[in-house]
């Protein structure tokens, strides 16, 4: 069926209002307006958003205007899709245009050591250096969404004179600050990461801070202003108040200091990237925060149960390589997921498996027998600072956890009150992974940038998991006659591309390369390669325990069929 276009599953359009409304995956809907970079366009966005949100929907988790459309992350088993839909349908033909939001004024060094790309700016412009600063500061740029970094805002429009585009090969470092152009779009990096933009200057403002109220200084709406400054040391807030944003600034304590604990665990050795999760950082993606969370829910669940703990407590997630810790103080301790082959003093513990512990007792783990990433729960769950409503650690931003980072060599977990006795997991089938999984998908939420050929195509591969694979998400690879080929889509880029948008835990990028991306529990939460088809939720705890090297199929279902998975996996841990 080569050159047949995919008619995008689940999608309901509206010709009169000029939207459509396509499934991502059983756990989210995506609304789609023109496909225009355009600030009316996103503006409308920004109202939808603002409607579905006020409503305060059962089992809404999220909701996020990007460029030209509205995503909403919910809970399957709790929302009702199909009402989401309508709601959809209705902010989307009755919303008011969201009215600008607050002007906030950016002070930057240009040039230099912190303009390092200003230069090369100049030449593509045929123009000085000091006309490329004149040029971006004469701009009143607008804040069309927040993505790829916690804080990150995609403004526009950049003088067409000055619209270099991204560099051939990214940076592996860049500072925070750092004030970039990548074709019409600028922006400012939160935190020093990798990236491909041309670097002209760089502002000393906080522009994500997770201790502030809002933790982000830009909102999707704002209007932003760049003003020449001579350094960045002393900028001071750089922010010119107006309307809502006086209320935006309001400073939390940041650090409120933690009581003494009367348990403890100590990390003796960490194991490989070992790191405390929790349900995820839900309620910030439209700032572009990443949700985290386990990659395996369902065994980080079960180990949660066998203490006794409610379903969201604090636990740890071990890869590959389990760590050594000892408890201080008495306490139960569960585990769940991959075999590592577990030991409590010597004394082996099965996987999925509760024991009471001593005072003194250690936890170690040895060989790996199956799967690639064991959950570790202790009853009372581990009692760190939560971070944006979560306690889920995400290495990438720096949030979470313990500092923002995995485990080490000496760190000291204090654990919470215990609430109640343990469960039992006798009658829990056990997930044991042999090599790969077959996972069940949905299509869309781009499956229109493919043809029928392409999907066909992803169902009969088998692929293998690169070793450049991460919590943020795997890279597959098939062979040259398995790679996916992109049709031309809607929107200005042509062929194979598209304007960024939304991204969806478990969706399947496809980038110009034809090898799939899987996107995982870390992932950036905006993109600018199309999802063809979203994993089903009960599905993604298989694809959590698996490694590089290790292989994935993929096969079509029905939202359905992936509702019925869901509820099994539920029922089975409720009876736990």
């Amino acid at each position: 069926m080569a050159g047949v276009r995919l008619a995008p599953s689940g999608a309901e359009g509206d010709p009169g209002s000029g939207i459509r409304i396509v499934d991502a995956g059983d756990a989210a809907v995506l609304l789609e307006l023109e496909a225009a970079i355009d600030p009316s366009v996103n503006a409308r966005a920004i109202a939808i958003a603002a409607a579905v949100a006020v409503e305060g929907r059962a089992g809404v988790r999220d909701v996020i205007p990007t460029y030209r459309s509205v995503a909403v992350h919910f809970d399957p088993l709790v929302a009702d899709v199909d009402g989401l839909r309508d709601l959809l349908r209705r902010a989307a033909n009755s919303a008011a245009a969201a009215k600008d939001g607050a002007l906030v004024e950016v002070p930057v060094a240009y040039g230099g050591e912190h303009g390092p790309d200003l230069d090369e700016v100049a030449t593509f412009a045929k123009l000085s250096p000091a006309a490329v600063i004149e040029r971006h500061c004469a701009t009143e740029y607008r804040v069309f969404m927040l993505g790829f970094l916690p804080g990150f805002a995609y403004m526009g429009s950049v003088d067409d004179s000055i619209a270099a585009p991204r560099k051939a090969t990214p940076r592996t470092r860049i500072p925070a600050g750092s004030v970039g152009i990548a074709g019409r779009q600028t922006g400012i990096y939160p935190r020093q990461s990798p990236g491909g933009w041309q670097l002209i200057g760089r502002t000393g403002l906080q522009v994500f801070d997770p201790f502030r109220s809002p933790a982000s200084l830009f909102a999707p709406g704002d209007r932003v202003r760049f003003v020449a400054a001579a350094g960045i040391g002393d900028q001071g807030s750089g922010i010119k108040n107006i309307g809502a944003l006086d209320a935006r600034v309001e400073a939390l304590d940041p650090r409120s200091p933690i009581p003494d604990p009367h348990r403890r665990v100590t990390v003796l050795n960490p194991g490989l990237f070992t790191t405390i999760q929790d349900l995820g950082r839900w309620g910030h993606q439209d700032r572009g925060v990443p949700v985290a969370g386990p990659m395996d829910r369902r065994s980080y669940r079960l180990a949660n149960a066998l203490v006794g703990n409610p379903p969201g407590a604090a636990a740890l997630e071990a890869t590959l390589l389990g760590p050594e810790l000892r408890i201080e103080q008495p306490a139960r301790v569960a585990i769940a997921g991959a075999d590592l082959s577990a030991s409590i003093d010597g004394s082996a513990l099965a996987p999925d498996s509760m024991r009471a512990c001593g005072a003194g007792s250690v936890l170690r783990f040895g060989e790996r027998r199956h799967g690639t990433r064991v959950y570790i729960a202790f009853d009372g769950g581990i009692d760190v600072p939560l971070v944006l409503g979560s306690r889920a650690t995400t290495v990438v931003c720096g949030l979470g956890g313990v500092d923002g980072r995995a485990l080490k060599a000496g760190d000291r977990l204090q654990l919470g009150e215990s609430m109640q006795p343990g469960g039992n997991a006798s009658g829990f089938a056990p997930q044991v992974i042999e090599g790969g999984a077959r996972l069940r998908i949905m299509r869309g939420p781009q499956d229109e940038y493919f043809d029928q050929s392409a999907l066909d195509l992803l169902q009969r591969t088998r692929f293998t998991i690169s070793p450049q694979s991460d919590r943020m998400g795997y890279r597959l690879v098939g062979s040259e006659r398995t790679r996916l080929t992109m049709q031309g889509g809607p929107g200005p880029f042509g062929p194979g591309a598209m304007i960024s948008d939304a991204t969806f835990i478990g969706g399947l990028q496809i980038p110009p390369s034809g090898e799939p991306i899987l996107l995982m529990a870390d992932r950036q939460t905006t993109g600018g390669y199309p999802q063809i088809a979203t994993v089903i939720t009960a599905d993604l705890p298989l694809a959590g325990q698996l490694a590089p090297g290790d292989w994935i199929e993929f096969a079509l279902c029905t939202r359905n069929e992936a509702i019925v998975a869901l509820r099994e996996q539920e029922e089975a841990l409720r009876a736990v």
